[in-house]
């Protein structure tokens, strides 16, 4: 698992992703969208799929929310 906020690519969030149990939707472009349930709710999750560039913080806080899972499971809790 990527170290901090700065470092995440397609491939570590797809695999946390399917860690947690979300699965594959669909795909519409260069976007993958990844469906789960957090709780009792459905959560819809879409990851830009742009090369192999890591991700920009604020894309991947967005990603964050989208799927409803701590910050701790993403390795991005207090210390």
């Amino acid at each position: 698992m990527p170290n901090g906020i700065n470092n995440w690519n397609f491939n570590d969030v797809v695999t946390l992703l399917k860690e947690n149990g979300f699965t594959l939707n669909h795909v519409k472009g260069s976007h993958y969208f990844y469906i789960g349930y957090v709780g009792a709710k459905s959560r819809q999750v879409c990851v830009p799929k742009h090369s192999k560039l890591v991700f920009k913080p604020r894309t991947l806080k967005s990603m964050i929310l989208q799927s409803g899972l701590s910050p701790n499971i993403w390795g991005l809790g207090k210390k």
